[in-house]
């Protein structure tokens, strides 16, 4: 995958130059939001900023394959990109000095670096600023998402685009009124203080779970994962979780983040076809992941108050610990559910819950919990609730119920794998066929 640095592979590369041009993505996906920090403390503008960044990068693509990875690479970065930004500042100055006859002025030191701030750019990391700026109250979640992924993340626009299944036109157009939106809107370039804190994080962890969320199960297309969404997702929360050691929440969702990422391999058959929780094959799960997942609960849960995120990684894990499915602690789980459903009015959360009263007091008990989300606008057409009612309405006997419901479900799923899995689900519940257990869970 392309990290956000433009253009395409040279077609000639050979030999060793594939593995250079891998290591240079790489640095430059680190390197490329501390660069944009440092443009954006120091000049503001941050759309202006975000532009000369691109450049640079495509020019250390470019280049540095070929003659060699600079001794200071994030300097290098923010010198080009200063330069072209001093450019291409210079030359907004005099378009509008000819186009206005010096009517309108554009002050000087609008452009220059505030006088507060003696550091060097190179010294400062202001990555954990610039989520923050991304992820504004004022922006919408799904221009938040896109604007994080391209200036943060380091995805191109085409990648975002074509991700979230729009024209690569339209995220453009989303992505610059995003920045347009935070230039209009004068926001500081700096962490925002205590009394906004709170807001904004939860804005930031918010978006950060949805670009997990979407690669760890596409909304659509072949792959059951987008392991470039997942892997960037990780790698931002780590980056806040180093930058906030004692946010519970944080530590609690990059906690979730690994242990359910772990069960990766897992996930999926030779075919590509989508494994349920109770049939995955355990050995496959990332032994070291799992491992600091339970590392970073155990830490979480002790950092309250407790909030969502802690709470969902404790779920995980208690998964994460039971040696197979027959040995989870469902009691524990539904537990666990009872305190989140109380402070998160979230539909899918239900869900998960009747799948965990089922374990505990069987699947009428499940389905009952299902009713009230009938009702539900906010899953109106989605494909989760027709599958788990399918799911306890099998394990309840009532096999033609259960067929219809995962026939609906098929028809609302838009995965390809998730779709495979639920027709052969109801394909297996056909008269005639022996009728196992389906495996299915919402975890």
């Amino acid at each position: 995958m392309l990290t956000g640095v433009g253009g395409d592979r040279d077609p000639a590369m050979t030999g060793a130059r594939p593995m250079v041009e891998a290591r240079t993505e790489d640095l430059l996906r680190e390197l490329a939001p501390q660069v944009l920090g440092a443009l954006a403390r120091r000049y503001g503008h941050f759309d202006a900023c975000e532009d000369a960044v691109q450049e640079a990068l495509l020019a250390a693509a470019r280049q540095w394959p070929e003659e060699g990875t600079p001794e200071q690479p994030k300097n290098w970065l923010i010198r080009v990109a200063s330069r072209r930004l001093t450019d291409q500042l210079r030359a907004e100055q005099s378009r509008r000095r000819r186009e206005e006859a010096e009517a309108v002025r554009i002050p000087r030191e609008r452009f220059a670096a505030p006088a507060a701030d003696t550091a060097r750019p190179e010294d400062r990391d202001d990555t954990l600023v610039l989520l923050f700026l991304c992820c504004h109250p004022l922006l919408a979640t799904p221009a938040a998402v896109a604007l994080t992924l391209r200036a943060v993340g380091g995805l191109t626009t085409e990648e975002i685009a074509r991700g979230f299944l729009v024209p690569e036109a339209t995220m453009s157009q989303r992505i610059l009124r995003a920045k347009k939106k935070i230039a209009s809107s004068g926001a500081p370039f700096r962490l925002p203080p205590p009394a906004e804190h709170a807001e904004r994080l939860s804005a930031v962890l918010q978006v950060l779970y949805l670009i997990f969320t979407e690669g760890h199960t596409a909304t659509a297309g072949a792959g059951l994962h987008r392991v470039e969404l997942t892997a960037e997702a990780i790698r931002l929360t780590r980056l806040l979780h180093r930058g906030l050691p004692g946010a519970g929440e944080v530590g609690g969702l990059l906690a979730l983040m690994l242990l359910t990422d772990a069960r990766r391999a897992a996930r999926t058959g030779p075919d590509g076809s989508a494994v349920p929780l109770a049939e995955q094959d355990r050995s496959r799960w990332d032994a070291a992941a799992i491992a600091e997942g339970l590392e970073l609960t155990a830490v979480a849960l002790g950092q309250g108050p407790l909030r969502p995120y802690q709470l969902q990684a404790a779920i995980a894990a208690v998964h994460a610990e039971a040696r197979g499915a027959e040995d989870t602690d469902w009691p524990q789980i539904v537990g666990l559910y009872r305190l989140l459903a109380a402070m998160s009015d979230n539909p899918v959360v239900r869900l998960n819950q009747a799948v965990a009263v089922s374990m505990v007091d069987g699947p009428r008990a499940g389905l009952a919990m299902l009713e009230p989300l009938d009702t539900d606008p906010r899953l109106d057409g989605h494909h989760r609730l027709p599958a788990v009612r399918a799911h306890l309405l099998e394990r309840a006997g009532d096999v033609d119920a259960a067929r219809r419901e995962y026939q609906a479900a098929a028809r609302g799923a838009t995965n390809l794998p998730e779709r495979h899995h639920l027709e052969s689900r109801a394909a297996a519940l056909a008269p005639g066929e022996s009728h196992g257990e389906s495996g299915l869970s919402a975890h």
